[in-house]
């Protein structure tokens, strides 16, 4: 079990939901813990509860993550791990979707940002002879078009997700252990405040939603972390999920005549 007393801990989309949970899951491990949200009020509440920092930020913004990770180098003059998981949804179908602007602002903070922060972060890991850890939030989303979102137009979110997951698998390859390790966290359904907005009590959530709250979320993701595992994943349920695209992938390899 990692030790995080003394260590300093930065959570992008720490606000709420999963960033919010890591947050608190962090500092009862001993962490001093740097809140940054583009929500700066609830920043600030979740960091005055929690003794830390907030910082404002909106990370859709190129030179935002170059600037954040300045800001939270000062605070404590070190920063041994950053939670890259400030991240949102759409639901559009493909046919329709116009990918106008808020569909850009998607990529940029689902997609680019997290490795614009490892870019970063490494340089200043570099900067003050440091080793350092990082944290992607990719989803479900990122393996698979899972069962329990087939009708709901996550195509453009999908793809966020999908690409955080191989450059991440890139970024992990390309470091070997280097400067930083690399790990990604695969959350399935998560009861965020986005979800109680249509089930306001999670006692009502239907079982086959297969939602777990944030806390149970964070409490796998500090296990994986634990354990030094890169793919964290945190539902049974996506194994199964991706089973139709190996499959189809083995089918095709056959018919093609192609198979090992």
């Amino acid at each position: 079990m990692i030790d995080y007393t003394d260590q300093t801990v930065l959570i992008t989309g720490g606000a709420s939901g999963i960033g919010k949970a890591l947050a608190e899951a962090f500092k009862a491990r001993g962490a001093g813990v740097i809140i940054a949200d583009r929500q700066a009020a609830a920043a600030e509440a979740v960091a005055a509860s929690l003794g830390g920092l907030a910082i404002a930020c909106d990370l859709s913004d190129p030179a935002a993550p170059a600037a954040l990770l300045e800001r939270a180098f000062e605070w404590q003059g070190q920063l041994d791990l950053v939670c890259a998981n400030a991240g949102y949804g759409r639901n559009k179908r493909i046919i329709k979707d116009p990918f106008d602007d808020a569909a850009m602002n998607m990529f940029a903070l689902n997609l680019f940002a997290p490795f614009r922060l490892a870019q970063a972060y490494a340089a200043a890991l570099t900067a003050a002879g440091q080793r350092g850890r990082l944290m992607i939030t990719g989803s479900e989303n990122s393996l698979s078009l899972p069962r329990a979102v087939r009708r709901n137009g996550l195509a453009a979110y999908g793809a966020t997700k999908h690409g955080v997951l191989i450059m991440a698998e890139w970024l992990h390859e390309e470091l070997r252990g280097e400067t930083m390790d690399v790990h990604i966290l695969l959350p399935g359904g998560v009861y965020t405040p986005l979800i109680a907005k249509h089930i306001p009590d999670p006692k009502d959530l239907p079982p086959e939603m297969h939602i777990i709250l944030p806390e149970r979320c964070a409490e796998i993701a500090l296990k994986g972390l634990d354990l030094g595992l890169f793919y964290i994943p945190t539902h049974a349920h996506i194994a199964d999920d991706m089973r139709p695209r190996t499959e189809g992938i083995l089918e095709g390899l056959k018919a093609l005549g192609l198979a090992p």
